[in-house]
């Protein structure tokens, strides 16, 4: 396959700074050069390629918009997204990474943590030497998270765990956990508080995930908490209960999906009009069939769509102006549209599309999970229908 080159069929260029272009170009190119080579080989063998974390921290991609006095890059928000496109432009498992460890791990001990905890964690989660992973969702609480059982009991030494934690990506090799617990009620609010869990706590352990059928180079993992004793400063002090706090970090991390899923569909349309081009069927290429390019130029409007969408999305929140439903709109739909991409660019391969060597159908069965976590597209649907109607319909 010819070299990648992005698409950009309405300038979109023209409106990013020159850092947000670099930022980009730089994240291109090592995807390019250090992370396609690999991936492939990583996915056949349900392997997350942990050789490339010291490079991801090097690159400054981990927590890369929040503030250089911990450690991290300082980079805007659109500048952050255009590294979440490119990662995911490699493969999902490895945006989920970085988007795990910044926006679920990070931003929670950024935005809720003590001041100690922000000293003692962000700047090592920033370089990966220490990685993380973010305990909210239960094996029969998904969708509905205010249902969750986990719970953490007060005692004169601080607090006691216990529970189940399921789908957790950067499980089986996390050194800290950011873990989700009911402690009580507080008032007429559920007390759902946040605690920073070191995974080498007695009573942790991460179970890995069997039978995935997508994201194989990703480690997702279950959690089990049984008795673990932790300190009183163990528990982020700015997380004062209830869901608000938990749901303001998804937010974070379906911004950055936003973002993502147009880089997987970048790639997969990339793969299929170097094909179309190359391929030669009936005398003649098959990107001179008329199916072919009615295929081609329907992928093209959903990649511009979508690139538009995450783009103005990156301006608001900038701005300080994005709201979690325009989050959920742009996740909703973007993931939508690269999954359909995902599987036209597959089918224009035609046998070949179901080999390793090609990235569509791996990044179909990616975008197939990422359709679904973080908010799946139904749920996703009814925080847009309860914002347009006022009447809530979970």
């Amino acid at each position: 396959m010819a070299r990648f080159e992005g698409i950009d069929f309405y300038d979109i260029d023209a409106l990013l700074s020159e850092e947000e272009r670099m930022v980009r170009d730089t994240i291109r190119s090592w995807v390019e050069d250090r992370l396609m080579p690999i991936i492939g080989d990583a996915y056949i063998n349900r392997r997350f390629p942990e050789e490339i974390i010291p490079e991801l921290g090097e690159l400054g991609v981990l927590g890369a918009n929040l503030p250089e006095e911990y450690g991290c890059a300082g980079l805007n928000n659109v500048a952050y997204g255009l590294i979440m496109q490119e990662l995911e432009r490699g493969d999902s498992g490895i945006r989920s990474f970085a988007s795990v460890q910044g926006a679920l791990v990070m931003y929670p001990i950024f935005a809720f943590g003590s001041e100690e905890q922000k000293r003692e964690w962000l700047p090592k989660l920033a370089t990966g030497e220490k990685i993380g992973c973010f305990g909210l969702t239960e094996p029969d609480y998904g969708s509905n998270p205010g249902g969750m059982i986990t719970t953490a009991r007060k005692t004169d030494a601080g607090w006691v765990l216990n529970g189940a934690k399921m789908w957790i990506t950067n499980g089986s090799m996390a050194d800290v956990a950011i873990v989700w617990a009911q402690t009580g009620e507080i008032g007429d609010v559920k007390g759902i508080r946040g605690f920073v869990v070191p995974t080498d706590t007695p009573g942790f352990s991460a179970r890995d995930q069997k039978g995935k059928l997508s994201l194989l180079a990703s480690d997702t993992s279950e959690l089990v908490l049984e008795d673990v004793e932790l300190p009183e400063d163990a528990m982020l002090p700015g997380s004062t209960g209830g869901l608000k706090h938990p749901l303001m970090c998804l937010t974070q991390a379906r911004y950055g999906i936003a973002w993502g899923v147009v880089g997987a569909a970048m790639a997969c349309f990339h793969e299929a009009l170097s094909y179309a081009k190359e391929r030669v069927m009936f005398g003649g290429p098959i990107g001179g069939k008329q199916i072919q390019q009615v295929r081609l130029a329907d992928m093209l409007t959903g990649i511009t769509q979508g690139q538009l969408l995450a783009y103005r999305l990156g301006r608001l929140k900038d701005e300080g102006k994005v709201t979690p439903q325009q989050v959920s709109l742009a996740k909703r739909a973007n993931c939508d549209m690269a999954a359909n991409v995902a599987r036209e660019a597959r089918r224009l391969l035609g046998a070949n599309g179901i080999l390793v060597e090609y990235h569509s159908m791996r990044h179909m069965a990616n975008l197939e999970s990422v359709y679904t976590y973080e908010g799946t597209h139904d749920i996703h649907s009814l925080i847009l229908g309860q914002a347009l109607t006022g009447i809530s319909a979970f």
